[in-house]
């Protein structure tokens, strides 16, 4: 825990703010290997992560010829700063392992009842861009899987939902890669839309759209009363050649007005009343010249945690099932735009 402070006469000082679970470390800007705490020299950079409103963190330069840590400025204060995860995520510490040279995220995920738990353990580093951070799930946990399940080239058609069968949805580890043919109907950006999880509200799941929204619904009733919804919707920045992806997950009680109208306005992460269902989300930074983006779901009971892209935007989500519990869970891919989406490749062990 680090206390700030302001003065403007050396003599007399007040208390500014606190910063809480702090962590500061090196990253290669070369490899994915990690690095020992006190490494220096051109090829590192070094991460600030600071609980404040909000867990962020900002990458910085080390200036040997001055003796001083810059900040690169790739991440914006406020609501649209970098974050390891942007749901249930806090209390995060990083170590590194000298013994596979990776280096290690912790964090907690907190819930509504006040009782935490650990999340999966990720392997993180440097993008290439060196514009932020890559997060995966430690590869010990291929150890757990069983049974398996392969799908590609499954088209899905506007307004469809296609189950995904012969696996344990309730505890299961989704791999997946989604493709489109294009991108030229995509919707117009509005530069004011700054905050994701506010956008996330305003365009969720059960909001038709052009290129997305799709991705899956977890933890689902056979009927559909109760799934969360992990999902990609895709906008036309001002620049014309650029675009903007969003991804959500979604535990709000939301309209659905295409893909299962028997269930309009009843329709959930949970029947549950009085309890925390946010939507929580955040922009992808990545490049979508190959007409795809992948979305990795670890899904265990209550617990869905997200990797969208490769690692570059991670969501987790607790949900508080009264329905899609145990064998009743299913597990669905879905697309409510008018662009065909295809599961390019679909690989989903058994946890």
């Amino acid at each position: 825990m680090a206390y700030l402070y302001r003065q403007s006469t050396h003599c007399t000082w007040r208390r500014t703010g606190m910063w809480e679970c702090l962590d500061f470390f090196p990253v290669s800007k070369n490899n994915t290997n990690g690095l020992d705490t006190s490494a220096l020299g051109q090829g590192v950079k070094h991460v600030l992560k600071v609980n404040l409103d909000l867990t962020r963190y900002d990458t910085i330069t080390y200036h040997p010829d001055v003796d001083k840590y810059m900040l690169d400025n790739t991440s914006a204060d406020g609501w649209s700063s970098l974050r390891y995860d942007y749901g249930n995520f806090y209390a995060s510490k990083t170590f590194f392992d000298s013994v596979k040279n990776w280096r290690l995220l912790w964090g907690w995920a907190n819930e509504f009842d006040a009782i935490q738990f650990d999340v999966i353990p990720r392997k993180i580093w440097l993008d290439r861009n060196g514009k932020q951070l890559l997060q995966w799930p430690v590869e010990e946990l291929e150890t757990l899987r069983g049974q398996n399940v392969h799908m590609s080239s499954v088209k899905l058609n506007n307004g469809e939902h296609v189950e995904i069968k012969g696996i344990t949805a309730a505890q299961a580890d989704v791999d997946m890669v989604f493709s489109f043919s294009s991108l030229d109907g995509a919707e117009k950006f509005d530069s004011n839309w700054v905050n994701a999880q506010d956008l996330c509200g305003l365009k969720g799941s059960g909001v038709p759209g052009n290129v997305g929204p799709f991705g899956l619904l977890t933890l689902a009733s056979k009927h559909l009363e109760e799934f969360t919804p992990v999902f990609f919707r895709i906008f036309k920045a001002d620049d014309q050649n650029k675009h903007k992806v969003l991804m959500c997950s979604d535990a709000r009680r939301i309209m659905i007005t295409s893909l299962i109208p028997f269930f309009w306005g009843k329709c959930g992460s949970s029947l549950k009343s009085g309890i925390y269902k946010p939507s929580f989300a955040g922009f992808v930074d990545v490049d979508l010249s190959d007409g795809k983006i992948s979305l990795r779901s670890l899904i265990d009971h209550s617990v869905v945690e997200s990797f969208g892209a490769g690692g570059k935007t991670c969501i987790t989500s607790r949900v508080y099932l009264t329905l899609a519990l145990l064998g009743n869970a299913r597990l669905f891919a879905f697309n409510n735009g008018t662009q065909t989406i295809m599961i390019e490749t679909l690989s989903m062990p058994r946890a």
